[in-house]
This record gives structure tokens, C-alpha cells and sequence, in this order.
């Protein structure tokens, strides 16, 4: 039965949050700030905050400045996930992915879709691993950032979640590159 594991000490990870936003600002940033909120509810570290305009350039060079730091254990993005011309967070991000996760795309879905119907069908949230940090694209709106993390990420981002969960395979991310993250992890 999936549930947490009192025997298992929480891990707290270090977590980024990028809202892609022409209009926004940290002050009105209401889905940056529900994430926020919630990885300090739940024990993590918000790492770092930044809002960028919805710009391939922009978004790509945010991100890869956070996969590249060797603190920051999770990059998670709100906004620019939808159809729109100026909507290009999944163009900006996945060719950043070394191995994509479908998986969070449809249990995104399967999510949205008992909330809001149809309506699912206009979001292209995506995922992956690039550079031992796990990636996260999000819609912009603060009911999908809340939805995200309180039925998917909370749970996959708690060492203690049973019956696996994505922190207990955090340093195990870049083993085929032997790179320097993963080194010394206590997970």
C-alpha cells in the first residue's frame, strides 16, 4: 500500500521554482508563490525564485544555470505549458532532458482531468532529469501548481513514500556520468 514510511527519516531537497510570465511579477506571482509555499510546508528548501518572460533564451538559460549548481536538487516551472504563440516552456526545457518522464505528463493528466474535465487536454506539463536535477514544467495557473504538487510531487519528493519515490534514487541520477552531484549523497 503506497503511504509514508514512519521509520524513514525526511529528506529535505533543495527546490527551484521559475514562473514564465510576460505580465508577472513576485508580488502578483500567485502560482511561484503556491509552490513556494508548499516545498516549505512540506520540510524542503526553496532554493531559489526567479519569474522570466516567456522566452526560448530566457527560460533555457535559467534552468541550465540551476541544473548546473550542484545545491539544487529540483527545478520546478510554472507557466508557458499551453498553446498558445508566446506558450514555449516545452520547447525552451526538454531539449535540456537527458531521459524524459512521460509518466508525470499523464499522471498530470489523469489529475487534471478529475478536476477539470476536458479542459485537461490543453496543457502540455512535462518532465525529466538533466544534470542529476529533476525538472518539472507546470501550467501557470495556481489551481495546476497546487494540483501538481499536492497529488504527485509532495508525495514522489518525501524520501519516506512508499512504496518508491524519486529522492531515494537522487544520487543515483548521474552514475552512467559519474559526475560530482551525486558524490557523498546520504539519501
Amino acid at each position: 500500500m503506497a503511504g509514508i514510511d514512519s521509520s524513514r527519516q525526511f529528506v529535505p531537497l533543495k527546490i527551484a521554482v521559475l514562473t514564465i510570465s510576460d505580465t508577472r511579477a513576485l508580488e502578483d506571482d500567485k502560482s511561484g508563490a503556491t509552490l513556494a509555499e508548499r516545498i516549505e510546508r512540506a520540510g524542503h528548501v526553496l532554493a531559489a525564485r526567479a519569474i522570466v518572460r516567456d522566452e526560448i533564451g530566457e527560460i533555457r538559460a535559467q534552468v541550465e544555470q540551476w541544473i548546473a549548481d550542484p545545491t539544487i536538487d529540483v527545478v520546478i516551472t510554472t507557466g508557458g505549458t499551453g498553446f498558445t504563440g508566446r506558450d514555449v516552456t516545452p520547447e525552451a526545457i526538454e531539449p535540456l532532458f537527458e531521459k524524459r518522464m512521460d509518466a508525470f505528463a499523464t499522471m498530470f493528466l489523469l489529475v487534471s482531468q478529475a478536476k477539470i474535465g476536458t479542459s485537461a487536454i490543453q496543457t502540455r506539463a512535462t518532465a525529466g532529469i538533466a544534470g542529476a536535477t529533476y525538472v518539472f514544467c507546470l501550467p501557470g495557473s495556481p489551481g495546476a501548481c497546487r494540483d501538481a504538487w499536492d497529488e504527485i510531487l509532495v508525495h514522489q519528493l518525501d524520501y519516506r513514500y512508499r512504496p518508491c519515490n524519486f529522492v531515494e534514487i537522487l544520487p543515483r541520477l548521474d552514475e552512467h556520468l559519474r559526475r560530482a552531484k551525486a558524490k557523498g549523497a546520504t539519501v
